[in-house]
Formats: C-alpha cells, sequence, structure tokens
C-alpha cells in the first residue's frame, strides 16, 4: 500500500495511490480513517478495509499526482530521530570514525516540507547541504522491543532529505542538533510505503540524491552500517516509540560538504532524493530567513 497526505479544499486528507491515481479517502471512505498514522497503525485489518474500499474509485474522488498538492506524509511525528554516520563511505568521506554504536539526534516538526515543497537556504549561512536518507515509520506503540521482532512494529518507508546547514552543524562542537533543525530543511515524501512491497527492513535498495539532474550519491541501503531491526531496537531501549514516529536510517557518501570544491545547495537548485520501490522526493532550493 502507498499513502500520501494531501490538502484538498483547504483541509489535510489521506491520499490512497492506486494505479498512478491518488483517491481522497476523505470523498472515498467518509467513515474511514482521517489520517495516515491512523492507517498504518491499524495494521493488516485496517489496511484490507482500506485497500477494499479504494478497489473501485467513485466520481470526484481521484486526484491527479500531477496537480495534488502534498502535504508531508506525517505532518507531525511525535518524533523524528535521525542517525548519523551510518553508511562506511560517508563516515571515512567527511573524516570520522566508524561509530561503534548508533550516533542519534533529533528533528523537529518546524523542518518538515512536503515532496514539491521549498526548502529554503537560511540567511545565516550558505552551506545548505543534501542527504538522501530512508525514512522508517512506526506502526505500533513498543518499549525494549528485541531485534528479532523490530520489524513487526515497522509499519511503512519513505524518502528523506536530511538537509543540513554545515557551518551549524560543527558550531558546537560536534552536536548535529542546531545543524540540522532550520525551518523547511527537512525534506519528506511524497508517499509512505508498506512493508509488504519492499524487501525486509527495506533494504537492499538503491538510494540516489541528484541536484539539477545530476548524481551526487548513489549508494544502496543494504551498506547501512546499523541496520533497521538494530536502529529499532536500540531507540526502543531508551524510549517508548510510539505509531507515526520516523527514524531517518543516515546518508551515503556524496555530499556537498566532502567535495572539492563545495558545491552548497543554492535557490533555484532542484534536489531529488530517490529510492528504488519507493519513489522520488523532490524539492525547490529557496532563499529562506
Amino acid at each position: 500500500m502507498r499513502l500520501c497526505t494531501i490538502q484538498r479544499d483547504g483541509k489535510a486528507v489521506v491520499g490512497v495511490k492506486v494505479d498512478g491515481k491518488i483517491i481522497d479517502l476523505s470523498k472515498q471512505m467518509p467513515r474511514g480513517p482521517k489520517s495516515v498514522v491512523e492507517i498504518l497503525a491499524g495494521g493488516k485489518t485496517v489496511q484490507a478495509a482500506v485497500a477494499k474500499a479504494c478497489a473501485k474509485p467513485k466520481a470526484g474522488a481521484t486526484v491527479s499526482e500531477k496537480s495534488a498538492k502534498y502535504l508531508s506524509p506525517i505532518p507531525s511525528p511525535g518524533k523524528i530521530l535521525c542517525i548519523g554516520l551510518n553508511y562506511r563511505k560517508h563516515a571515512e568521506e567527511t573524516n570520522n570514525p566508524i561509530p561503534p554504536y548508533p550516533v542519534v539526534f533529533c528533528r523537529y516538526n518546524n523542518t518538515l516540507t512536503p515532496h514539491n515543497g521549498k526548502m529554503p537556504r537560511p540567511s545565516h549561512s550558505d552551506q545548505l547541504d543534501w542527504e538522501a536518507e530512508l525514512a522508517v515509520i512506526i506502526g505500533r506503540k513498543c518499549r525494549n522491543v528485541p531485534k528479532e521482532r523490530a520489524l513487526t512494529v515497522v509499519a511503512g518507508y519513505a524518502c528523506f532529505n536530511d538537509g543540513s546547514v554545515r557551518d551549524w552543524q560543527r558550531k558546537s562542537g560536534g552536536q548535529f542538533t542546531l545543524g540540522k533543525n532550520f525551518d523547511g530543511t527537512g525534506g519528506f515524501g511524497p508517499d509512505i510505503v508498506t512493508p509488504d512491497e519492499l524487501p525486509k527492513g527495506g533494504a537492499p535498495l538503491r538510494i540516489m540524491c541528484r541536484v539539477n539532474g545530476q548524481t551526487m550519491q548513489d549508494s544502496d541501503t543494504g551498506d547501512l552500517i546499523f541496520d533497521v531491526p538494530t536502529l529499532v531496537s536500540e531507540l526502543s531501549k531508551v524510549m517508548t516509540l510510539d505509531p507515526g514516529d520516523v527514524i531517518i536510517t543516515g546518508t551515503p557518501s556524496g555530499v556537498a560538504a566532502a567535495r572539492n570544491p563545495q558545491p552548497w545547495l543554492k535557490p533555484g537548485d532542484v534536489c531529488e532524493v530517490e529510492i528504488e520501490k519507493i519513489g522520488v522526493l523532490r524539492n525547490v532550493i529557496t532563499q529562506g530567513a
């Protein structure tokens, strides 16, 4: 199943993608789930009911992908937990040691921008960088999940662009939070794809980033140092994970910061993150505040 959140008639509604069309669930199934999180948390029973309801689209319930105004697939996640240096070659290109344990930092909801949304380069820096990443969405409330059962709480996967303001990332001695939380720098979407459509644990899948059509990152999610089950299990040792929480799993090599010269993102650039079988996330860089 492929789910998104779109704006229609001034409201956020669930979109279900079927055969290249987006079905507005509020029109197709008026008494059905009101959010993507509700569908994901409902598991196979709710997802089967939604799929059945969408088998024959009603008149006026479909929206073309071209005309759809996307919102972040989960507009306000309770937690956005990010993993740094989770591809060996990326750690090496940034002259960092291979981490013996996941490097974890947080993003906040103000940073999210949807598919086709603007990604502002802040006025306080010209060092905006791209990071193609696989996002993991939690579907069940959990704590202390054993690694061998960790995938049972994963409800879906999505594309993410962990836009990073590098000089601010370095300002506080290696604490990533400032450089990762400028408004609108976290591209998220367009869709969440349920695990039944993907390889186990979301790997192996080709993951790429393109800037103005030029490929800058090209790797495979199978190269993660800490795979999805490990991340879910370790994070759940620390905190309760709730439906709709998002884990951003790290970026491969090829970031601007590691290049010479450093081709920082600038207003007018088009940045795309593509993950095999999941989709393409597109954002236009603008001048921010």
